[in-house]
């Protein structure tokens, strides 16, 4: 077990290192955000402090008291944005493009990952609830954007973010994905849970030593839930390991 080229953890329903669990997957989904790149380049970070920025502005509040706004929100409704729209009747598009005009520069190239999404038999999809402008930056820095059949952002899923039913059932009628011929990976456990009982194959992405530091504590709730079949810190070499077990 020691020799596998990534940390990998037993979820509740999955052998641990057992990866024949993905044979028959056809469709891949990618979270986008401290999931297809680590936590510790602190992207999203940039992200949260203008969202901060933006909510302070919008309803003229310290940014201590705009921070507060923000997390209660994003744990209520799912999203920042969600909160604002359903409680202050704000449009989409000035806080999409605000919030997401940020240096995307900080992202390294990931060819790893690259060749471990190339080894994959099947469609890939990048499934956010940021704006596909932010996913399309993102993925062409990570040296990854040739490898994605299609993004499916906030917009596309009618700005229901997930963990919200409808968002994946949009998603779903969107892209035509088989649920139970999918595997999604994602870096919040709340959000695999819809999957996992729709039939996807799920994966926790956990990038080693940061989540900690990036995540509150309500955000780590459920990651030994039966919903999460598989938890790793390496997403490259996951992926490859699984590539590799479906050959095999």
């Amino acid at each position: 077990m020691s020799a596998l080229p990534f940390r990998l953890r037993e979820g509740s329903h999955a052998h641990l290192n057992d990866l024949r669990i993905f044979k028959g997957v056809e469709a891949w989904v990618f979270d986008l955000d401290n999931t297809l790149y680590p936590a510790h380049t602190n992207l999203f970070a940039q992200v949260d402090v203008r969202i901060r920025d933006f909510v302070a502005r919008l309803l003229d509040l310290s940014p201590e008291t705009a921070m507060d706004v923000q997390k209660d929100y994003y744990r209520r409704y799912g999203t920042t944005l969600r909160g604002l729209m359903e409680e202050h009747g704000i449009t989409p598009d000035g806080f999409l493009e605000y919030v997401h005009d940020i240096d995307h520069s900080v992202v390294a190239p990931d060819p790893a990952l690259g060749d471990a999404l190339a080894a994959l038999p099947g469609k890939k999809f990048i499934f956010t609830n940021g704006s596909r402008r932010h996913a399309e930056k993102t993925a062409a820095r990570l040296g990854v954007d040739g490898h994605f059949d299609d993004i499916f952002d906030i917009v596309s899923a009618g700005l229901l973010p997930k963990p919200n039913r409808e968002a994946y059932d949009l998603f779903l009628g969107a892209t035509g994905v088989t649920p139970g011929r999918a595997a999604m990976f994602e870096d919040l456990a709340r959000n695999l849970a819809v999957p996992h009982r729709l039939g996807m194959r799920t994966v926790l992405v956990v990038p080693q030593g940061t989540r900690e530091v990036f995540r509150e504590a309500w955000e780590l709730e459920g990651e030994e839930s039966p919903d999460v079949e598989f938890v790793t810190d390496d997403l490259a070499g996951f992926v490859a390991a699984v590539a590799g077990a479906m050959k095999a």
